[in-house]
């Protein structure tokens, strides 16, 4: 899974048929379906069991398919991963995961669920213990990926909103930091003014200079932008080509570095530039499936 785009991780209620059916026909990476957050206490033993139907019946196509399911210290978390995990998803994410035990242990439940043996584990970092323990959970057994839950950080940081999320960068930095350490997906929170387009760009913008993957959404209104935003530009192809190819050259000629439009490209920025190349392959390959 780590190989496929993030760009866009769009959160589905699994109470809701119909957007469980549109989802099938929107341009996103990759879909959570929820059963936290997003449904009604009363709701949430159906909507169990819709999702186990619907995503045993399919038709998402190349979308990667993740389901949230509710705590363990819940009156549902238990039986939500039984369940789940017998319909195979991809992926399952934990909610306020605050320690890699909390991973340990729903790896070791998955253990025994022969067809969960290639079902992934995801972390909403959440809580302020979470982030201080985030090397930690991202090396936990099965951990795909890390998402940010920066709507429930913020209330429990007593943090106020700012147009550049000041507050909250110490927070994302730590978790960028371990993703990229233990090798795994890391994906930014959600904006929540979805028709501010502005506002959810300038996050975009903001989020992928920190080095997130993509960014989760709570409206299909904000996808576009999204995918757009975390995908290599037209700008950024042409450089990362040219980049390889000019260093290429220099080393054929006995050299360890070339210079590109007046700047000195090393080994390290030629890795750089067949990531962007793989990152911009992986896009294309996905909008075509």
């Amino acid at each position: 899974m780590t190989h496929h785009p993030f760009r866009s991780v769009l959160y589905i209620p699994g109470s809701r048929p119909r957007a469980l059916e549109k989802a099938k026909g929107l341009p996103v990476d990759a879909i959570i379906f929820d059963l936290e957050d997003a449904v009604a206490a009363d709701e949430k033993p159906a909507a169990r069991a819709l999702l186990t139907e619907t995503l045993r019946a399919g038709g998402y196509g190349p979308r990667a398919q993740i389901v949230r399911i509710n705590g363990m210290d819940t009156a549902w978390g238990a039986e939500d991963l039984k369940v789940i995990a017998q319909a195979g998803p991809q992926g399952i994410l934990l909610p306020k995961v605050n320690h890699a035990g909390d991973v340990a242990a729903i790896a070791a439940r998955l253990d025994t669920i022969p067809e969960a043996a290639n079902t992934q584990l995801w972390a909403m970092m959440e809580t302020p213990l979470g982030i201080l323990n985030a090397q930690e959970i991202a090396h936990a057994p099965r951990m795909a990926g890390m998402v940010m839950g920066t709507n429930d950080l913020a209330k429990d940081l007593n943090t106020r909103a700012g147009t550049r999320r000041e507050p909250m960068l110490a927070s994302l930095g730590l978790c960028v930091l371990a993703g990229r350490a233990a090798g795994i997906v890391i994906v930014d929170g959600v904006y929540n003014a979805f028709k501010d387009e502005d506002g959810l760009r300038a996050e975009c913008e903001q989020g992928r200079d920190m080095g997130f993957d993509g960014k989760t959404l709570i409206h299909p209104a904000q996808v576009a932008v999204t995918n757009e935003a975390f995908a290599p530009s037209d700008a950024e192809i042409d450089l990362a080509s040219r980049q390889i190819a000019a260093f290429d050259a220099a080393v054929a000629e006995g050299q360890g570095v070339a210079v590109v439009d007046g700047r000195i490209v090393e080994n390290l920025h030629v890795e750089t530039a067949r990531a962007t190349l793989a990152k911009a392959r992986a896009i294309a390959e996905l909008e075509c499936a």
